[in-house]
């Protein structure tokens, strides 16, 4: 049996990094070719800065979407299941992404060129606001007692991979294309390849068990009529922590995924080779510090770790936005690793922590929701609001201080964090009255202030 129960175990640790990686990859070929080609093929009727802005305010309509997909897959996550959940948001994401490959273009359709996009764009939304948390959900919870921590990672890693692959694809594209071919229907190869990965990721995710701990839930009958209601009436502050710490990971991460490439690209003239290279290798490093980080997690603590790379945040916001104003390769290598560093230390927690923010019978829906909320404060407006700054003031500066702003407030979400905001502790499990489910929950030691 203990052999069976580490097998699973295996399996699940596997899907998760598979599945999200499939996830992310399906998400970011978007916002790499918003940055690189959607304002020419999709809003090409516009003044090339408008369109620019157009074709980055697109990657947010995802962050409109998140709380529709978060409530509704949330739901069905805390009353059906975890595993059904994550086949569904992994199919939505798979279909809406392939599409987006087969869309005509403006100069061929006209204004249902855009509008077509921009739904496509929100059925990615709706997946992503559902993807994460059933992710994070089945990895904690089929984890060992003692690395709930580092196997929450296999979740996290999943970002920076996705970024690779996404990358690595437009990178190949380019290598065989001319501009006038990526731009014609080169841009469109990542977005098919995209079907494919999709049938790997569902064929890996049907062979796994659902949760445990949402087996031992049903089994006792202490699911939520309403889990959604609950989380607004019962876990109010478990949902502002999660919502303000995921605030400045997502800004951060926009900064490298999607910014960095629009602002050097369109604005800076530096080769899109070049600073997709630098992203591949930024994503590298960012896989490192997520392990590492959630090695950590199961040693010092979730809330010692949001502190520190907030902290660090903070301090090489402004730095890093100097560094790739230069436009010079080398410092935005420099630059890039600087910002990934803050980010892998915030990311190697996040899975254990939201997972421990709330009970089983509302976790899905209350680790959905505080996902989706952080995305929209944070990530959600970045790209835009970072292009509208560097235009509107010409420096680098303003952008720099934006991220800094957005790392201040995460770090004083984290620094609030107290022992009873985090269950299962190390020390102990802060249980609510009639919820036994929650002694399931050894997950994330915490120092309370």
């Amino acid at each position: 049996m203990a052999e069976k129960n580490r097998s699973q175990q295996r399996k699940v640790f596997a899907a998760s990094a598979i599945g999200t990686t499939i996830e992310w990859y399906d998400f970011f070929v978007y916002a790499t070719a918003a940055a690189l080609v959607f304002s020419t093929q999709f809003f090409g009727a516009m003044d090339p800065s408008v369109a620019l802005l157009t074709s980055m305010a697109t990657i947010g309509v995802t962050f409109i979407a998140r709380p529709f997909g978060s409530a509704v897959v949330g739901h069905f996550g805390d009353k059906i299941g975890r595993k059904e959940m994550l086949v569904l948001t992994l199919a939505l994401m798979g279909v809406s992404t392939f599409l987006v490959g087969l869309l005509p273009t403006y100069a061929q359709i006209g204004i249902w060129a855009p509008i077509l996009l921009v739904i496509l764009r929100f059925l990615q939304g709706i997946s992503a606001g559902g993807e994460w948390a059933g992710a994070a959900l089945m990895a904690v919870e089929h984890a060992p007692a003692s690395r709930r921590g580092l196997w929450g990672g296999s979740v996290q890693i999943g970002t920076p991979i996705g970024l690779i692959l996404a990358t690595g694809s437009f990178l190949f594209v380019s290598g065989f294309t001319s501009e006038e071919q990526f731009l014609s229907w080169g841009w469109r190869i990542p977005f098919f390849v995209s079907i494919f990965l999709v049938a790997i990721g569902y064929y890996v995710r049907t062979k796994i068990d659902e949760s445990p701990e949402f087996q031992q839930m049903k089994a006792q009958s202490h699911g939520e009529s309403a889990p959604i209601i609950e989380v607004f009436r019962q876990y109010k502050r478990p949902l502002a922590i999660g919502t303000l710490t995921f605030l400045g990971t997502n800004m951060a991460g926009y900064m490298i995924i999607s910014f960095v490439l629009s602002y050097a690209t369109n604005i800076l003239g530096v080769g899109r080779s070049d600073v997709l290279l630098v992203q591949v290798t930024g994503s590298i490093v960012w896989i490192g510090v997520i392990l590492a980080a959630s090695w950590l997690t199961d040693r010092v603590g979730g809330r010692a770790l949001y502190i520190a790379g907030f902290a660090f945040q903070v301090a090489v916001a402004v730095p890093f936005m100097l560094l790739v104003g230069t436009g010079q390769i080398g410092l935005m290598y420099l630059a890039v690793v600087l910002l990934v560093i803050s980010l892998g230390l915030t990311m190697g927690p996040q899975s254990a922590v939201f997972v421990s923010l709330f009970p089983t019978r509302v976790r899905y829906s209350g680790a959905s929701l505080a996902y989706a909320f952080g995305a929209i404060l944070g990530g959600g407006p970045a790209p835009f609001v970072a292009t509208y700054l560097v235009q509107r003031f010409d420096s680098p500066l303003v952008v720099g201080l934006y991220i800094a702003a957005a790392g201040a407030i995460s770090f004083g979400a984290a620094v609030a964090i107290r022992r009873t905001d985090l269950l299962g502790l190390r020390h102990g499990p802060a249980l609510h009255e009639g919820d036994t489910s929650r002694q399931q929950s050894t997950i994330v030691p915490v120092t309370s202030p």
